[in-house]
């Protein structure tokens, strides 16, 4: 049985806002393909590893930090396309940010975690 708190939604949702970026990504002509497959396979773990036990060293910290630093890198790295496509990796950066912070211990939330 699954315990829904803020902690898991936030997950969800820094994961599927990544994953839904990623697939956006891949459909398009873009330079940066090998970090949109990079962040399409990480956001899915992540998703996985929220419901799951997995082994040891996949945790679903692991997985946020590993995306943190995938999407750090789609921001901060040139590409072309359209004006509003940073919007959507932002907002992932910044849920995922905090689902980072929190899951570290370095940020609390009542009611979260």
């Amino acid at each position: 049985m699954i315990t829904l708190s803020w902690l898991v939604i936030v997950t969800v949702l820094a994961a599927g806002l990544a994953l839904a970026d990623g697939i956006i990504r891949l459909r398009g002509s873009r330079t940066n393909s090998i970090l949109a497959i990079a962040e399409v396979a990480v956001a899915a773990l992540m998703l996985v590893s929220a419901f799951t036990a997995l082994p040891a060293p996949f945790t679903t910290f692991f997985f946020a930090l590993v995306l943190e630093a995938v999407l750090l890198l789609l921001l901060l790295l040139p590409g072309r396309g359209r004006k509003g496509a940073p919007a959507l990796v932002i907002s992932a950066l910044v849920v995922n940010t905090v689902v980072v912070l929190t899951s570290a211990g370095w940020l609390q939330i009542p009611g979260m975690g």
